[in-house]
């Protein structure tokens, strides 16, 4: 199992990045909003921990920032109808403190303001991994509510969707505002950005 890699950011896009280790061997990495913020330049190091997902189609290697997000990412992975994708995207949206203390005290509001979750799915979460928060005391207390920019880019996100976008759609253009744009900070401004990178495709 691939537990952590190490090496030279020598790629990065809106979802993925990709880590070029000491030995020469390059791997790419899926990660949530959190690590995306966190990156350093290219071609600087970086450190993240790893989760390696087998699938029928094939492998995915995703990258968190601490052992806690991706131990969190196993533990959603658990609940019935939770694939990778959007366990990193209850992470990213929430933060792994905000989403831990949600589906502890079965706060389903929160949860179904994540595109792609609807009651169901926020009802599952909740009584499947509810008694499981509790080994995430840590996430809780150090990230209890969300960072600004985490909670501007699921705001951004829910926006767009109202607006009538897919949500996967308009995840991607968050990411790719935050990413490539100064749009930092303001609501609105993310959202503006994430329209114009909606309007070139």
């Amino acid at each position: 199992m691939i537990a952590r890699l190490k090496g030279a950011l020598v790629a990065k896009g809106i979802d993925r990045i990709e880590i070029m280790t000491a030995g020469g061997v390059g791997y790419e990495l899926l990660i949530p909003l959190s690590v995306l913020e966190s990156l350093p330049r290219i071609g600087e190091e970086v450190t993240l921990h790893t989760a390696l997902v087998v699938k029928e189609d094939g492998w995915q290697l995703f990258g968190f920032g601490s052992a806690e997000d991706r131990a969190l990412f196993h533990t959603l992975l658990a609940a019935s109808g939770v694939g990778p994708a959007l366990a990193l995207g209850l992470i990213s949206a929430l933060g792994s403190g905000r989403l831990v203390r949600a589906i502890r005290d079965r706060d389903l509001g929160t949860l179904q303001g994540v595109p792609r979750v609807g009651k169901k799915i926020a009802e599952r979460l909740c009584v499947e991994l509810g008694d499981k928060m509790k080994d995430f005391v840590g996430a809780e207390s150090s990230a209890g509510a969300p960072t600004k920019q985490e909670g501007v880019a699921a705001d951004a996100v829910r926006a767009l969707v109202a607006l009538g976008y897919a949500s996967n759609d308009a995840e991607k253009a968050v990411r790719s505002a935050l990413e490539h744009t100064s749009a930092r900070g303001a609501t609105a401004d993310v959202i503006r950005a994430a329209l114009a990178v909606l309007q070139k495709r």
